[in-house]
């Protein structure tokens, strides 16, 4: 099912965005670390194909294999070897505005979802009638 466009859905957009930026990262930054140069690649691919299903149909789910993904990119220098070199800024970079965009999505689509909820209890109560 496709959904229509939401407010929320250009948070998934900045991150296929980031994808794209991960995945073409070791050319535009001529990095020359290969672990490092590995995760930006499969990290990214993984983030672009996840936004875009996100964008395509929404799953709360995707968000937080995002949100996961983002943190993975701030610990992967360490865990992979890439520590002190500029493929670990920009991971650690990159990282934080995926992580942070995938809370800001879930938290977007949480308070829609109970606003509107909250919003229907009122105008339901507000058109019952009264009895005195």
């Amino acid at each position: 099912m496709i959904r229509r466009w939401q407010r929320e859905s250009v948070l998934d957009l900045y991150n296929l965005l980031l994808a794209a930026l991960l995945f073409i990262a070791p050319w535009l930054f001529r990095l020359t670390n290969s672990p490092g140069k590995m995760d930006l690649w499969a990290t990214g691919a993984v983030i672009g194909v996840i936004s875009l299903a996100a964008m395509i149909a929404y799953k709360d789910w995707e968000e937080w294999v995002n949100f996961l993904l983002g943190l993975w990119l701030i610990v992967s220098p360490w865990l992979l070897g890439f520590a002190h070199t500029r493929a670990m800024h920009f991971s650690i970079g990159v990282g934080i505005v995926v992580a942070f965009l995938a809370v800001l999505d879930l938290w977007l689509h949480y308070d829609a979802a109970h606003f509107e909820s909250a919003h229907r209890d009122r105008a339901d109560s507000s058109t019952a009638p009264q009895q005195h």
